[in-house]
């Protein structure tokens, strides 16, 4: 990438709430990341907002005193041309569908969650065909550009980009960069000063080593965690972790973990809010209300605090570190969904992983790890990436056949009638955005 050329950067699905973090960032970092124009895209039914982020984006950019051009296009080819950085945090069939994916399976008493199990699943369906129409305009129009997935399930659908599309993709995620936030709270210093080794997938990752200063504190950290609150993302309950259980794994579990670790209870609790609140989905659909009204107002020009309370906290920072890092060669390590290319050598090479990665010039290359994975991690791991295999290819293909197989293997499924209903409710309540089960 040409160090001293000025930047054209395109966020698709750029009418998104989050759309306001990213604007911060790129202008906090833009005497190293020199963008020229920022492309916010969107579909017909997301003018509004689009128009509603992109003035408030318009005034940020001028409040700071930045020199970079925002264009509001519903026109994805039109933006994509000529990119130098494409960025996908779109959602196919907007809250809405997020709603039916978390509703299906707790009728089924099975977790409803949008980026695991089988509502994840359901949005996987939905958004890799539109990922790779993403990745063919990108290979016409874009070809030396790079591809930075937010969207979830987003290991799923950086695996069907990286198997199905000759484009650099590089998936991203806030939740590594917020665990090592979370360590450095609990020790009480600045993240710049944590350093930690993932191995895992998106959303079942384990943090096998923590270093505060280079001195590994791994050990004690887990003993630290054991019943402590604050271990998690604001769209997940705040359930302590069981420190005996925490030493026998000898890794720090994610968030998402919860939902398989604690499978009962995260249940019994989702169908206690559906009765009272609904699902995550109709909370997100009110706080996105108040937020949209927030941004409305003509004499806001900077991100609003109540941004917090989305979810998204440091999206803006791992997307803007990594095309910063990637523009300016810094050879840094960030935590991002790659091939896995033998990191983990009990997955197969194409597959997406999470893991710590050198960023330069070049992309992500991954580190190969420092500590041996025992079958704690390995069963569960190897269990869940087979459920993003046969997910892709149920996906990309319309394959009925690796979809139920899919469900079935997937440990908050796991039972073959009960996926059976599932996929049949799936494929009926989102048919319109299914086609590839349509001939």
């Amino acid at each position: 990438m040409n160090h001293k050329k000025r930047l054209k950067v395109v966020v698709i699905g750029g009418g998104s709430s989050y759309t306001p973090e990213l604007v911060e960032g790129l202008i906090k970092r833009r005497h190293e990341l020199p963008i020229k124009d920022l492309y916010l895209v969107d579909i017909e039914s997301g003018r509004e907002k689009l128009e509603i982020v992109g003035a408030l984006a318009k005034r940020m950019v001028e409040k700071a005193g930045a020199d970079i051009r925002i264009h509001l296009t519903m026109d994805r080819a039109e933006a994509i041309r000529d990119a130098d950085f494409v960025t996908t945090q779109l959602r196919v069939g907007q809250l809405e569908a997020r709603g039916r994916d978390e509703r299906i399976p707790l009728k089924y008493n099975r977790i409803g969650q949008e980026t695991t199990g089988a509502g994840g699943f359901a949005k996987a369906l939905r958004t890799i065909p539109v990922i790779l129409d993403i990745c063919k305009e990108m290979e016409q129009l874009a070809p030396d550009a790079y591809l930075l997935n937010f969207t979830n399930p987003a290991g799923i659908v950086t695996e069907a980009a990286l198997k199905y599309s000759k484009i650099r993709t590089i998936g991203l995620c806030n939740l590594p960069i917020g665990i090592k936030m979370q360590i450095g709270e609990f020790y009480g210093v600045e993240a710049s000063r944590v350093d930690i080794e993932m191995i895992g997938i998106n959303h079942l990752n384990w943090t096998t080593r923590i270093l505060i200063d280079g001195v590994d504190v791994s050990e004690s950290f887990l003993d630290k965690a054991a019943g402590a609150k604050g271990l998690t993302m604001k769209n997940i309950s705040d359930l302590e972790w069981d420190g005996q259980f925490l030493q026998s794994l000898g890794a720090l579990p994610c968030s998402y973990h919860r939902y398989f670790y604690m499978k009962d209870a995260m249940l019994a609790e989702q169908l206690e809010d559906l009765e009272t609140q609904g699902t995550r989905a109709d909370v997100v659909k009110q706080v996105e209300a108040e937020l949209f009204e927030l941004y409305k107002d003509p004499n806001l020009a900077i991100k609003p605090p109540q941004l917090e309370q989305r979810g998204g906290a440091y999206y803006s920072e791992v997307a803007v570190n990594l095309m910063t890092s990637i523009y300016n060669n810094k050879k840094d390590i960030q935590t991002v969904n790659v091939r896995n290319n033998g990191i983990i050598p009990f997955l197969p090479d194409e597959v997406s992983v999470e893991v710590n990665s050198i960023i330069d010039a070049d992309g992500a290359h991954p580190i190969q790890l420092g500590k041996q994975v025992g079958p704690e991690i390995r069963g569960l791991l190897q269990l869940v990436k087979a459920y993003e295999e046969l997910t892709v290819e149920a996906a990309v293909h319309g394959d009925l056949k690796a979809a139920l197989q899919a469900l079935t293997i997937h440990p908050l499924v796991g039972d073959a009638e009960i996926a059976q209903s599932i996929l049949n409710d799936i494929l009926e309540q989102n048919r319109e955005y299914l086609p590839q089960f349509q001939s």
